[in-house]
Parts: structure tokens; C-alpha cells; sequence
């Protein structure tokens, strides 16, 4: 976000809605971050793999992180709101109002969420049509994907929500019908989740053959006909309503939103990186892949020319860069798996009590634990009899496999701390092993990627880059501005506001 000093200095607010929690980021012109604040939501977990939150939580907590990083900020100077967040299923009826996604009836608990994977037997079903548009997501729809969870809700809340059903978003787009009161989607949701083309939009024979023509006859009504591209002005801005509840003043523009991933490649993958004697320096934006690591991890990766890579999702039309082609890979559960873990071992409260004893996180305090064993060999080396497979939350890429398991080869009878930070470097290992696996599988199928851009939480974590660097063979990039997804959010809104001429001015 470059451009000549001006005074008064222009900001921007960018609002990130992760798994777990809110984050708000006001973001000046030159893409500095000045303030940021974040906030927990609930999940709910009705039964194994049904993972359930509220969106009506969700709008409170973006409200409540906004008013703290704009607090003391004049208002004029404020030119723009970007949200991103997970490519969750919210549902509203025809006034609006959150309905029940749930068997129990509770109607607050209205959000499928990403992670969400009880639509099992709807995607295989959805799979074995063979689809053509299938072909734009590996050749395999993932059950984490809105198709399966709408088949799901027919067929297993019929009259308590299927009937009843307004509007179906994907968060992301809720959020920009929260702020504008337009229920326009993003090209980046609707391409990326939902099966729309961006040169045909919907077809018709998807929905009827896999038994939602319901969708159809309304002309697409419930779940998007009308598009925008990421960045562009929705509406006319903030509603009065909404500029209330956020702490903005009305009217300000919104831009069409991005799911949480591509915000975050949009954050760091046009960084400049002049002077590091990196490969990429010189080198098309085509040469990098942006990795977005927290509760999940996305691989994302741009070509000129579509690439179709079998079970890595895409090729997606501009989806995240303008005019780009982009193949998305990914891991159900990477910081998700690494909590579990680490927080399911029997020497977590010792753990726990130890770090807090040394006021450092318990990551920290395993990160050098590690170092006070290794000895002599480098710390990768203390994991050579120990073996994680980690699709604990099946394989989303790319095996496509989401029966797959976990698996630990190499336990011993130890219960103690050096057992746990083992166990922990051997998940990360694992975790960073996929990696190589997805990128292998990209290169395979014709991508040129030489340099790694790593952002998201665990990116944070020197012992996970590192692993991913040595894994890999990849040098990997972290950005100088540690909260790229926010950066990501907010270039949205400088964009929306017609301060920058379009996305690659504001991301370069």
C-alpha cells in the first residue's frame, strides 16, 4: 500500500474473522498496522465433527475489536472497511433473522463452520456425479465446501431450517450484508466454495443433479446473484445502523470481501523483496506460494494460465489476484493438531505450569526445551525414531481423503516433558512434510515455485518455519508486518475507497 506522503495520513480498518477469534487492524496508506485489537468467539461442538458458532457472536465481536482500534482516531481520515474471514455456511431466514443449523432448534447456533464435516455422505454422493465443475476443485469436492452442507440441511432439517431459509452466505459475505445491507457476494466465495464460474457463472445442471434445484428455480436468489470482485464498493457504504455498531462513520466504503486465506496471500505474496538474494527476486509473482498457517494452512499459488492439479483445488479465476489463476492447497488441521497434541499429552500440566513459571507461552518454552536436548545433531534429527501422520482430520490435499487418520509410530513408556517435545516436533515435522507433499504435487502439474511467504499464527513460531524451510528445501519469506491477513482486509478497503486505482497498487 504505496503512495505519495500526504497530510492528514489515510487509514483503513481491516476485520479478520478467524476460527476462534475477531481481530480488527486499522492500517494506514503506506500498510502499516497502528492499532489492533482481537477477541475469542464461540464454537459449539454438538457431536464429533459437527462444529457450530453463532453469527450474531461473530458481528459483536467485529463491532467490539473496530470501536478499540479506532478509538481516539479522527473519524474524515478513516476511508475504507475490508473484511475477510473462514469460508463458514451462515444461514438466515427471509427477514434476516439466524436460523437453527442444528437438530436441537437453537437458533443462534446458525453458522456451519468450515471445519465441519458432517456432510460426508452428501460429498461423496456430490463426487460420484463426476460433474464437470468438479474439475475446478481437484476432481473432488471437499466436504468443507457450502454444496455438501446444503444438501445436508435439506435432507436433515427440512422444515426446521430448509423451508424457512432466506439467504445462505458465506461469512465473508455476511459480513459485507451486516455492514452495507447488500447481500452481493465476492467473486473470491462464491468461485472458490460454491462452484460458480467466473466466465459462466452458475450451472444449473450442478444443482439439479445433485438435488438442489430448489436454488435454481429461485434464480439463485438464496445463495448469490449479484457478484463483485474483491475490493470493489459495496453499496453505498455503511449503513447508519451498522456504522453505529462499529464505530465508523456512515456511509464510509465496504469493500467485497475475501475469505480469510486469500486476504492473507493477498497480504504477503506481492511483498517486495529487493536486496535479499532470494530466487523470486526478478521473478513473476508465479514463482511464489503464500502459506497461511493457523488453525488450518492454505498453499496458495498463482499462474498465468489455468493449472489444473489433481486434488488441489482450483484453477479459481481471480479469486485473489486480479487476473490470476489460482491454485489453493491445504491442511484440515495444522495448529488445530498441534494444540491437540501438546494439550492431550500427560505432561501438559507440567508444561503449563513451567511456562508460566518462566512467563513464556508453552510453545516458547518447548522451542528451547528442544534446544537443551538436542545435543549436537541439529533438533530435526531428535525425531528419527518418532513418525507423526497427521490427517487426524482427514487429508485435505492432496489425497483428497478425509477418512484418513492420524497416526504416531514410535512411542516409548516415557511420560515426561522431553516425551512431549518430541512428540510436538515430530507433529510439526509431519505438518511441514504435507507441505513438500503439496507442492510437490503443484510442480508436478506445471507451477514454478522457488520461495515459501509464510503468514498466519503459526508463522510466529521460529521452530515451525524452520521446519518448513528444511523440509521444503524452500527459502521462506516472512513479511516485516507480522499481521499480513489484516494487511490483507485493509487493502480491500483502501481499494474500495478509490484511493488506490485497483488491488496491485494497494498490495505491491
Amino acid at each position: 500500500m504505496h503512495s505519495k506522503k500526504q497530510t492528514p495520513v489515510k487509514y483503513y480498518v481491516g476485520i479478520d474473522v478467524g476460527s476462534a477469534s475477531v481481530r480488527a487492524a486499522l492500517v494506514d496508506e503506506y500498510g502499516t498496522v497502528v492499532a489492533h485489537a482481537d477477541q475469542p468467539v464461540q464454537i459449539w461442538e454438538p457431536q464429533p465433527d459437527h462444529y457450530e458458532q453463532s453469527s450474531a457472536d461473530i458481528w459483536a465481536a467485529c463491532c467490539s475489536v473496530t470501536k478499540k482500534v479506532v478509538c481516539g482516531v479522527d473519524a474524515s481520515r478513516i476511508r475504507g472497511v475490508g473484511f475477510d474471514a473462514t469460508c463458514s455456511l451462515v444461514v438466515v431466514d427471509k427477514h434476516f433473522q439466524p436460523l437453527a443449523v442444528n437438530c436441537e432448534g437453537q437458533n443462534y447456533r446458525n453458522v456451519i463452520m468450515w471445519m465441519d464435516h458432517r456432510a460426508v455422505s452428501q460429498v461423496e454422493r456430490i463426487n460420484a456425479t463426476q460433474h464437470r465443475v468438479l474439475s475446478y476443485v481437484g476432481g473432488v469436492m471437499s466436504v468443507e465446501m457450502q454444496p455438501p452442507k446444503l444438501l445436508w440441511i435439506k435432507e436433515n432439517l427440512q422444515e426446521l431450517c430448509w423451508e424457512k431459509a432466506g439467504y445462505f452466505f458465506d461469512l465473508p459475505d455476511f459480513l459485507s450484508w451486516k455492514a452495507t445491507g447488500v447481500t452481493a457476494r465476492s467473486l473470491c466465495t462464491v468461485v472458490c466454495k460454491w462452484t460458480y464460474t467466473s466466465d459462466g457463472g452458475w450451472d444449473d445442471s450442478f444443482w439439479k443433479v445433485i438435488g438442489l434445484e430448489d436454488l435454481v428455480k429461485d434464480k439463485y436468489e438464496k445463495i448469490g446473484n449479484h457478484v463483485l470482485s474483491p475490493g470493489e464498493s459495496v453499496g453505498k457504504g455503511l449503513t447508519p445502523e451498522a456504522a453505529k455498531d462499529l464505530g465508523l462513520p456512515e456511509g464510509i466504503a465496504v469493500a467485497a470481501s475475501l475469505i480469510d486465506a486469500h486476504a492473507g496471500g493477498l497480504g504477503v505474496i506481492g511483498a517486495d523483496v529487493k536486496g535479499h538474494n532470494l530466487p523470486c527476486e526478478n521473478q513473476p509473482i508465479t514463482s511464489r506460494v503464500a502459506m497461511i498457517c493457523g488453525t488450518s494452512s492454505c498453499h496458495m499459488g498463482v499462474s498465468e494460465k489455468p493449472i489444473f492439479v489433481p486434488g488441489v483445488w482450483g484453477p479459481y479465476f481471480s479469486a485473489m489476484v486480479p487476473g490470476l489463476w489460482l491454485n489453493e492447497g491445504g491442511q484440515s488441521a495444522t495448529g488445530k493438531l498441534i494444540d491437540h497434541v501438546v494439550r492431550g499429552h500427560v505432561a501438559f500440566p507440567e508444561l503449563q505450569s513451567k511456562a508460566a513459571a518462566s512467563a513464556h507461552s508453552i510453545y516458547t518454552y518447548l522451542n528451547s526445551h528442544l534446544d537443551l536436548i538436542k545435543k549436537s545433531l541439529p533438533v530435526g534429527f531428535l525425531t528419527v525414531d518418532l513418525h507423526v501422520w497427521p490427517d487426524f482430520h482427514g487429508n485435505r490435499s492432496p489425497l483428497t481423503d478425509l477418512t484418513l487418520k492420524g497416526m504416531v509410530v514410535g512411542l516409548t513408556l516415557s511420560r515426561g516433558l522431553d516425551e512431549l517435545a518430541l512428540i510436538y516436533l515430530a507433529t510439526i515435522q509431519a505438518i511441514a512434510l504435507g507441505t513438500r507433499h503439496i507442492l510437490e504435487t503443484m510442480q508436478a502439474a506445471g507451477h514454478h515455485i522457488n520461495t515459501l511467504f509464510l503468514c498466519g499464527g503459526l508463522s510466529k513460531n521460529p521452530l515451525f518455519v524452520q521446519m518448513h524451510a528444511d523440509i521444503t528445501g524452500k527459502p521462506v519469506v516472512l513479511s516485516k508486518e507480522v499481521e499480513s491477513v489484516l494487511v490483507g482486509a485493509a487493502i480491500l478497503g483502501a481499494c474500495a475507497s478509490g484511493d488506490f486505482t485497483s488491488i496491485q497498487v494497494c498490495s505491491s
